[in-house]
């Protein structure tokens, strides 16, 4: 038997890391350098991109060195460019230059954040952050909370607990094998509303169909009043209403329901009050959004992404629970192999005693490095210029004939249309050609206007449906946007669709 050869699997010594550690930190700060040249989107076919990867199992290791030219040639190239000031794509964060740093150390050290003994430092510096959050947006400074992979387990940690607190559902130890229950059922806006409340109904195992739409306002929030009628409505056909989800900076124009009055509405049903802030909960920071906030701070729980406004890298989420009991109730076990053989104090801290995960990474210090850089009035700044540029998009395309508002801008999302002025006319004094034909043809109008522009480069954005029509939406979620990358992409968009409605209005059967 020929002895293995050990030489392949050695560590790597500290000079040749350092030589490592000098590249990789050089092929950062040269990406960040280069990110407003680059094309956004991949410039490849996905054919492409697949076949650049198809490689087999590595039988025997390779040099650090030809693992990073790998990296160079291909990653970066057919990565699509979410650091690049004219990414709006979905809602993510631009990525802070600190976070890969921190993300290195966090990796180095490699501890476990589950508990306090296997991570003492990254468990204080996790609950120093969850406090620091709550205090930026005025929620109460003492409250529970832990950071989670993003917004939908932030939802299901809250929702659980919502579940446990305000129901007899005790499904700790019987699962679903119990007694007969009502339906427990879940309330939130009908059109802004986000997916991940609809997934965690899922996971908890209540269906989807738990999940009660509330018809919204003109401006895309919540009808208090038929949210109450809803709730009589249930309770007296036999359903056990247990939770409430408002709106804190909505998916597609950053709506934010009447928190106040759905507050008093929970308060006199001792309903569980959830803010789904993963959007734009962190606005509240800035004093002069503070009035549209105003009832957040009475909510039992309250979700925030810091992976979406405040710019951190993948992954953070976060979820502040104003009783660190009920996440106690909710979550706590117990193993012998958990406690080990050293004796507890009352200072420690187990993170999986109070969510989902047992094994957890070090996400908090790219998050507290970050809030220690900027400091309040880093951030408030940052979130005003997005803010800023969000106004500036809605009166350029209030502006220009060939545009449609939607919604008033609000934070930081913003959606709107592509409707030649023409064609505006049609609809609003419709001929003998169907209105329906026009309202497809412009439809697809817009989702041929951002697959163009996505797919030059310029920028990444994306449609969505706004009261079932097809609307071009923008998250101007990146520190890096100004102003003149608003203009730019806008002038994008409007010459695109200019040539578009040229090419296909013939061919479409509509006036040229």
């Amino acid at each position: 038997m020929t002895p293995s050869d050990e030489s392949s699997v050695a560590e790597i010594d500290s000079e040749r890391f350092r030589d490592l550690g000098y590249r990789t930190v050089d092929l950062i700060a040269d990406y960040y350098e280069g990110i407003r040249d680059r094309p956004v989107y991949v410039q490849a076919e996905p054919a492409d991109v697949v076949a650049a990867f198809e490689e087999p199992l590595p039988e025997n290791g390779e040099d650090p060195e030809t693992i990073l030219d790998a990296v160079e040639e291909y990653v970066i190239p057919y990565a699509t460019h979410n650091p690049s000031p004219r990414y709006f794509g979905f809602v993510m964060g631009s990525g802070t230059a600190l976070a890969p740093l921190a993300d290195a150390i966090a990796a180095t050290v490699n501890m476990n954040t589950g508990g306090w003994h296997p991570a003492p430092s990254g468990t204080e510096v996790e609950r120093r952050c969850i406090r620091w959050l709550a205090e930026a947006i005025g929620f109460t400074p003492d409250t529970g909370g832990l950071l989670t992979s993003g917004g939908t387990m932030a939802n299901f940690t809250a929702l659980l607990a919502a579940l446990r607190d305000r129901t007899n559902y005790e499904t700790t130890g019987s699962g679903l094998q119990g007694a007969d229950r009502p339906r427990y059922t879940i309330y939130m806006v009908d059109h802004e509303g986000h997916s991940s409340v609809v997934r965690a109904a899922d996971m908890l195992n209540l269906g989807r169909d738990a999940v009660r739409r509330v018809p919204s306002r003109d401006d895309f929030t919540m009808d208090v009043t038929a949210l109450e009628r809803m709730l009589e409505a249930d309770r007296a056909n036999g359903d056990e209403p247990f939770c409430v989800v408002g709106q804190a900076g909505s998916i597609n124009v950053s709506a934010i329901d009447p928190l106040d009055a759905i507050a008093d509405v929970c308060a006199e049903r001792d309903l569980w009050f959830h803010v789904d802030g993963a959007c734009g909960a962190v606005g509240a920071m800035v004093p002069e959004f503070e009035s549209r906030y105003v009832g957040m701070q009475r909510a039992d729980s309250v979700t925030l992404d810091p992976h979406k406004w405040l710019f951190i890298p993948y992954e953070c989420g976060a979820v502040l629970v104003r009783e660190q009991t009920v996440l106690a109730k909710t979550f706590a076990m117990d193993a012998s192999y958990l406690r080990g053989s050293i004796a507890e104090t009352p200072e420690e801290f187990d993170y999986y005693e109070f969510g989902p995960q047992m094994s957890r990474g070090f996400r908090a210090l790219k998050l507290w490095m970050t809030l220690k850089q900027y400091g309040l009035e880093g951030y408030r700044t940052l979130l005003r210029k997005s803010v800023d540029c969000a106004e500036h998009l809605d009166s350029l395309v209030d502006a220009h004939d060939d545009f449609a508002t939607v919604q008033e801008p609000n934070l930081f999302i913003y959606s709107f249309r592509y409707v030649p002025a023409d064609l505006r006319e049609v609809l609003a004094d419709p001929p003998a050609i169907p209105l329906a034909r026009i309202h497809q043809y412009v439809d697809e109008l817009n989702q041929s206007i951002a697959d163009e522009v996505v797919q030059s480069g310029l920028a990444f954005l994306t449609t969505t449906s706004i009261r079932g029509r097809r609307a071009l939406r923008m998250s101007i979620c990146s520190h890096r946007t100004t102003v003149e990358d608003i203009e730019t992409v806008f002038d994008g968009l409007a010459e695109t669709g200019a040539r578009l409605d040229e090419e296909w209005r013939e061919s479409a059967g509509l006036p040229v």
